[in-house]
């Protein structure tokens, strides 16, 4: 047998599995994962005007080959990678394979449920941190409590994740996307929590598709108030409104 014949190719995202069995811990958090990703779209197809970029929640990420395959994999609740195509030959990913891809994520977001012990985790091979620090090494680390309306963010320097320190507003830049993270305290999908958003570098508060639509749906009234006292002011002077307006 050649050498050759004996080489056998590592597993892919289709041949891997793509759950472990669990489910989601509560209620917020897969509105959590819809709110980061819906604010911050946007920003990423500017950043990446080729499309080339994913996005994955409570999706698993491959770092080595293991049996059973699960014990070689994380599961962040939310994650971003840049310079990566969104589908494979057509296909949605099942998960992202780190010796398919190359590409490690850019941002890594844990959800705590329990004391945030785990998220800490620094034990060789099986502490998520570790894992994330050593193997997977996203260049952001996030570490959000809800019920401590908290996030702890590290950055990755010199191969050790340090704590990223907040700015004045209390969020922490990512600098490479002109975003910061941070705690929002307000009602999202009828739970007033405080859930983590997103800001632009001057300290716009990220907004979602409703609260987009909300915004242009204020706007489009106030022009039209407008409009209706410029009308009715013309109509007092005696000056016929279509011949100035626009139509």
């Amino acid at each position: 047998m050649t050498a050759i014949d004996a080489f056998t190719p590592l597993p892919d995202h289709n041949q891997l599995p793509c759950e472990d069995g669990t489910f989601v811990k509560n209620f917020q958090e897969h509105p959590q994962s819809l709110l980061l990703t819906d604010s911050i779209y946007p920003v990423l197809e500017q950043v990446h005007p080729d499309g080339q970029f994913c996005i994955g929640q409570d999706s698993g990420i491959y770092w080595r080959l293991t049996d059973p395959p699960q014990r070689g994999a994380e599961a962040p609740d939310w994650f971003y990678v840049g310079n990566v195509p969104p589908t494979l030959d057509g296909q949605a990913r099942r998960s992202y394979v780190i010796w398919q891809e190359i590409i490690p994520p850019q941002i890594v977001i844990e959800f705590v449920s329990g004391t945030g012990a785990e998220e800490r985790d620094c034990t060789p091979w099986t502490g998520k941190f570790w894992v994330y620090e050593t193997a997977i090494r996203p260049t952001y680390y996030a570490i959000y409590e809800v019920t401590k309306a908290n996030v702890d963010v590290y950055v990755l320097q010199k191969n050790k994740y340090q704590p990223l320190p907040a700015n004045e507003r209390g969020h922490f830049p990512i600098e490479e996307l002109g975003v910061e993270l941070g705690i929002w305290p307000g009602v999202y999908q009828g739970m007033d929590l405080p859930w983590l958003r997103w800001w632009d570098a001057e300290g716009h508060l990220l907004l979602n598709g409703a609260e987009r639509a909300e915004q242009e749906r204020q706007r489009a009234n106030q022009e039209q108030a407008k409009n209706q006292k410029l009308i009715a002011k013309l109509l007092e002077l005696g000056v016929d409104p279509d011949s100035i307006l626009e139509p």
